[in-house]
């Protein structure tokens, strides 16, 4: 596989408008790093977020994109992927969307790199203007730095029904290692998303009693689909609050869920999962990634009373994107029917306003 001059991406120049192609000179590769050809590029709910200039942390012009699986092009010296395989031209591969120094008081001391103080981001915190060029993945290659944790791919793998484990399906790995999910629990999911997708399957593979999931009038498509990984599914368009708290407490002995996996992150629902949870049980706020306001909490009845441990989960670490991999890989869950919608790079627009539209589940840029 040749190295190309120049390669085009997808440019966010200015918020709330559409991405522009731009070309690129495809730059040198230094010791450690390797150029990707990206073949799969996820579309993320949170890339909205960045369009719209809601992500405090963006910094423009940017090629958005953090979720990504692709080809080795050329590497800097001899790379090696995490289980110490040699990397060669043509091998697949997926990497870990941040990239964090290993140093700091949460990496070196913490070991908590997801809370790394100098934290980067493919597709979000590394913007385009100076060279690499390539640091996000709405592009035809990827600049994949010398920190970034890799794993090589198995060669007849489908790289799009992947893209979801690097982001979602990572951060629901997070989630249920700090929700400490255990053997015997409910667990109640709040938006059937790839997010809460993941979460379900995660906590199936602990052992738990049953997975509940919630999800809206808009997403009944979605909510059949998490019916095809094990969970039973409850449409709240159809119950209010408390009706939906009634039958949980049927199916649950009167105990209600034991975790409350909260997919969605809203204003709106960070509330409901902190009431529908049980005494001595866990809310996991998964879902946020940008600023969403305050929410009113009676500190009293429903968390003090109840014992209730409320639990944020910001991003992962690459041992979670690892484990995420590993479940994708295992063909146990139907994670091939996340993927929904194809699109070229050059209709990255077109991608963002389908999930905008809320049509389907997983929509894939495939450079």
């Amino acid at each position: 596989m040749s190295t190309p001059d120049t390669a085009v991406a997808m440019v966010l120049e200015s918020f709330g408008e559409p991405l522009v192609p731009k070309e690129f000179p495809v730059p040198d590769v230094e010791p450690g790093a390797l150029l990707a050809q990206v073949t799969a590029a996820g579309i993320c709910g949170s890339d909205l977020d960045i369009s719209g200039g809601e992500d405090p942390r963006i910094k423009l012009p940017l090629i958005i994109g953090h979720e990504g699986v692709g080809k080795v092009i050329e590497t800097g010296g001899e790379k090696r992927d995490m289980f110490g395989a040699l990397l060669q031209p043509g091998d697949k591969i997926v990497w870990h969307r941040g990239v964090t120094c290993g140093r700091c008081y949460y990496c070196a001391v913490k070991r908590n790199a997801s809370l790394c103080m100098y934290r980067k981001v493919y597709g979000i915190t590394l913007p385009c203007d100076e060279p690499p060029h390539f640091n996000g993945c709405y592009a035809q290659v990827l600049y994949v730095r010398p920190e970034s944790e890799i794993i090589k791919l198995p060669d007849d793998v489908d790289e799009a029904i992947l893209v979801s484990a690097t982001c979602s399906g990572a951060t629901a790995a997070h989630a249920m290692e700090l929700a400490d999910v255990q053997i015997g629990d409910t667990v109640l999911v709040i938006g059937p998303g790839p997010l809460g997708s993941y979460a379900a399957a995660f906590a199936m593979e602990r052992g738990c009693r049953q997975v509940i999931m919630f999800g809206t009038k808009y997403d009944i498509e979605r909510m059949k689909l998490a019916e095809q990984f094990g969970c039973k599914t409850i449409n709240i368009h159809e119950v209010n609050q408390q009706e939906r708290k009634e039958m949980l407490l049927e199916m649950t002995d009167g105990i209600g869920p034991d975790i409350v996996i909260d997919a969605a992150g809203t204003p709106r629902t960070v509330p409901e999962a902190i009431e529908m949870a049980a005494r001595g049980g866990t809310v996991s706020i998964v879902g946020v990634a940008v600023p969403q306001g305050e929410t009113p909490v009676a500190m009293y009845e429903s968390i003090a009373l109840k014992n209730l441990r409320i639990q944020g989960v910001w991003v992962s670490d690459a041992r979670h994107m690892y484990q995420a991999v590993q479940l994708a890989l295992s063909g146990k869950y139907p994670f091939d029917q996340l993927v929904t919608h194809r699109f070229p790079l050059e209709q990255a627009n077109e991608a963002l306003a389908t999930l905008e539209r809320r049509e389907g589940m997983k929509a894939v840029l495939e450079p």
